[in-house]
């Protein structure tokens, strides 16, 4: 029996000579008098005949050209014209595109947001992203279509800071890489994405261990958050007090407090318990994803009494737009910009407080280590203690906030004997 189907071989096909040539099932291999070879599918429908070009050789292989075919022959049989099918499968393609040449990089990364946010537990995490956005990416190439974005654009953004803030840098490349990926799922995109890592800007830039290492040997320090020594806390505080604004009140919170920023700035109302003196930070809201509860202190207690004089809406720290919290980065601006204290981050403040803990008082480090929400002990021990300490953090924060607010002298250090009877 003659066989109609799969003529062709990988070994004829180079040797081919100019003309048509039939693999069978209507499917044809054309070499033009350059030797260029392109697929032709030829069929007939309603008396008619048609041909459907497939693609190059170069891009569509013997085993793909086969299977197209197939797809063709199927639609014939089922009296679609895949000449008429596929030119409306082409317009729409084309009306994407269009829609693509307008649509920047900015409005993709604010598309992704809107549609995911939703999903994203940490309220940090949701501030982060198009924080991190708008200050490294969208002033190299947010106002550019999303198809412009190349590796030179990518690397435009990521080279000043890979190896001065390692960290950052990658979560950056991270996101960029995401935005492409969404606009390459809404068919604002074709090729490539250049912010892609393993095989691609691995070979242009240092793993982030490496950068980091390499940005410690210039510095000569470990990365970490600036802190301010405790014994110098009651005069910075002191002089934050004279500070005016809600950042101001926010970051002396966040002190006596000892928390983070994301879990100040993200601080409702609903979240505050004035008689029991409690702040109940919710477990999405946590780093380690589990409700913390803080005892507040008389301090602490005084900013809230202050607040609810003034209160707007559901924050305790409202930013400027309406509904909307404290910006994640006013504090860091109050310090920074208008205290001019470069030596001091709103973070490093836990540090402070752990130091203290740690130097001036007899309180466990497993207690100081809860305070901050700290996962203590293994496993094991963390199943038999299912308790938060909350009695002897409240001794502690209440501790803390008189070494805020009135900083004793050295020489009126209490014994450690009965520091220990007083705390347990």
């Amino acid at each position: 029996m003659p066989r109609f189907i799969a003529r062709l071989t990988q070994g004829t096909i180079n040797g081919l000579t100019p003309g048509l040539h039939a693999d069978g099932g209507g499917l044809d291999l054309h070499v033009n008098a350059r030797g260029a070879k392109s697929w032709v599918f030829r069929y007939m429908i309603d008396r008619k005949a048609y041909e459907l070009g497939l693609g190059s050789l170069y891009t569509i292989g013997l085993k793909d050209a086969r299977r197209r075919a197939e797809q063709r022959r199927r639609e014939v049989l089922d009296g679609i014209n895949p000449k008429d099918l596929h030119s409306r499968a082409a317009r729409r393609q084309q009306a994407r595109r269009e829609v693509a040449k307008g649509m920047t990089f900015e409005q993709c990364a604010e598309g992704y947001i809107a549609a995911n946010k939703a999903a994203w537990k940490s309220l940090v995490h949701a501030r982060q992203w198009p924080a991190t956005l708008e200050t490294y990416v969208y002033p190299t190439f947010g106002a550019l279509p999303v198809q412009e974005i190349d590796v030179g654009l990518v690397m435009q953004v990521l080279e000043p800071i890979w190896t001065a803030k390692a960290e950052t840098a990658s979560r950056v490349r991270g996101r960029i890489e995401t935005v492409l990926d969404y606009a390459a799922a809404r068919g604002w995109r074709e090729g490539e994405n250049p912010a892609r890592w393993r095989g691609h800007l691995d070979k242009l830039l240092p793993k982030t261990s490496k950068a980091k290492r390499a940005m410690r040997q210039v510095t000569g320090r470990q990365e970490h958050h600036a802190a301010l020594a405790y014994a110098d806390v009651a005069s910075f505080l002191d002089t934050l007090r004279g500070q005016p604004g809600i950042a101001a009140r926010a970051l002396e919170f966040l002190i006596l407090t000892a928390t983070r920023t994301g879990e100040v700035i993200g601080a409702t109302w609903s979240e505050i318990d004035l008689a029991a003196k409690v702040w109940t930070i919710p477990a999405e809201r946590m780093k380690a994803g589990k409700e913390h509860r803080v005892p507040l202190s008389a301090a602490a207690l005084a900013i809230v009494s202050e607040l609810s004089q003034q209160r707007k809406g559901d924050y305790l720290f409202p930013g400027g737009v309406q509904g909307k919290p404290l910006s994640n980065m006013a504090m860091l601006a109050l310090v920074k910009r208008r205290m001019k204290r470069d030596d001091i981050t709103p973070h490093g403040f836990r540090s402070t407080f752990r130091d203290w803990a740690a130097e001036r008082t007899t309180f466990s480090a497993e207690v100081a280590e809860m305070a901050l929400a700290h996962t203590v002990a293994d496993a094991v021990e963390r199943a038999y203690r299912r308790g938060d300490l909350f009695d002897k953090r409240r001794r502690l924060m209440e501790a803390w906030a008189a070494y805020c607010t009135s900083q004793p002298a050295p020489a009126a250090v209490v014994p450690i004997r009965v520091q220990r009877a007083a705390h347990g």
